[in-house]
């Protein structure tokens, strides 16, 4: 597997986005995520957009951050907030999220941001399963979904 820093509007990053969407739609019984996301909120310096690939350069998983500061959805002065991490399902079980989030973690703390935010769902264990095994824990709620009874935010200092 090899990890490769695209934008969110490549192709590839199009096609997973369209998976993780339906995937989305079908646990939430739902159209998805409505968070409005385009390609300039992931560039560098001020977020990052990657894909991985399997040995047969297939795109299996992806993840993002973006730049968030104090505003009126809760977001505080330098978080990051990751977006869009999926593995699709053959690929699940390979550790390709934690190394994903690791990554992103690196860059968002390299680019000056003090704190990592995410937000999902209470239909999604292997993702909060994800988060508190990898320190993040449950903080106020913020974002596109504050106010759903389904959302789940969480938070990990990015700070050494």
């Amino acid at each position: 597997m090899h990890i490769r820093t695209r934008g969110y509007d490549h192709p590839d990053a199009v096609k997973l986005n369209d998976q993780v969407q339906l995937e989305y739609a079908e646990r939430y019984e739902d159209e998805g995520d409505a968070t409005p996301l385009d390609a300039s909120m992931f560039r560098p310096p001020r977020g990052l957009y990657v894909i991985a690939y399997d040995e047969r350069d297939r795109p299996v998983a992806t993840g993002g951050w973006r730049s968030q500061d104090e505003n009126a959805e809760g977001y505080s002065d330098g978080d990051a907030e990751l977006k869009r991490m999926y593995v699709v399902p053959e690929a699940r079980g390979l550790g390709l999220a934690r190394r994903i989030l690791a990554l992103l973690e690196d860059d968002a703390r390299a680019a000056g941001r003090t704190r990592m935010v995410l937000e999902t769902g209470d239909r999604q264990p292997e993702a909060l399963a994800l988060y508190a095994s990898s320190g993040y824990a449950p903080c106020p709620k913020f974002g596109y979904y504050r106010h759903y009874p389904s959302s789940i935010c969480y938070a990990k200092s990015l700070l050494p």
